[in-house]
């Protein structure tokens, strides 16, 4: 699976971040002495299976401090329209690898084992789960959002491979869950009644909701269940950048031969 990569980098830092960082942009914030989009370029450009790299930024100060062989296209303002001004960006056919900017533990590594699990399914969407052992095994500090299921507790990746073919019903869909995420019964009236309790109790499995969120989108959906808990480890508040740096530099003491 060859892909070409839009990274989203249009967030202001107008958040909980901007107690702890002066960067205007969230991508810019600095994670061991580096803006963090910049982990997330070295990354892509390492990988074997990706291509061509667009970055959707807000302002020209993000694409004067990241350097490497990528595009950088103005933003729309809401992360679909990003996500649509990136693939314009990015004309033919194929897959594209979508990533948030505030992933900095990803690799190279991570990111063609991810897309290597994903060829071996046939599908329009795949989107990376990671179960909660498997996080807390690794970042027993990492404080993430879980949803429980009969095949076991998952948080959600911040990456998503998606066919260019079924991008335009995909955004315009995921825009009416966006309006909806926080009005409970308009919600229900997108997935299904029946279908939200057995969400927010547990009783639904894995295919179960690969199955709705297919039918919903009219597209092959899958959940990629990855070992890899890096993967989901954004930065969102002071905590997660707190914890991303104490681990940046845990990973620098270990030297070649003794571990990491």
């Amino acid at each position: 699976m060859l892909v070409d990569a839009v990274v989203l980098a249009g967030q202001a830092n107008q958040g909980a971040l901007r107690d702890v960082s002066s960067a205007t942009n969230e991508a810019l914030i600095e994670v061991a002495g580096r803006p963090m989009l910049q982990y997330v370029i070295d990354a892509l450009a390492g990988c074997e299976r990706v291509r061509k790299i667009v970055v959707v930024r807000s302002e020209r100060e993000l694409q004067k401090a990241i350097h490497g062989e990528i595009e950088f296209v103005p933003g729309r303002g809401s992360m679909i329209d990003n996500l649509l001004a990136g693939a314009e960006a990015l004309p033919g056919q194929g897959f594209l690898l979508v990533a948030t900017s505030d992933i900095p533990l990803v690799t190279s590594a991570i990111l063609d084992d991810f897309l290597a699990q994903c060829e071996k399914q046939a599908g329009d969407v795949f989107y990376p789960v990671i179960e909660k052992s498997i996080m807390e095994a690794k970042y027993p500090q990492a404080v993430r959002t879980y949803v429980k299921t009969r095949d076991g507790t998952f948080t959600g990746g911040n990456l998503m491979v998606l066919d260019r073919a079924v991008l335009q019903r995909c955004a315009r869909m995921t825009e009416s869950f966006v309006a909806a995420r926080k009005k409970p019964w308009q919600l229900a009236r997108l997935l299904g009644i029946s279908f939200v309790f057995g969400l927010l109790l547990g009783r639904l499995t894995l295919k179960r909701i690969e199955g709705r969120v297919s039918e919903l989108f009219a597209v092959r959906g899958w959940a990629v269940r990855t070992p890899h808990p890096e993967i989901g480890l954004d930065v969102d508040k002071p905590s997660d950048l707190d914890l991303i740096n104490r681990i940046m530099e845990q990973n620098a003491q270990v030297r070649p031969g003794e571990g990491g």
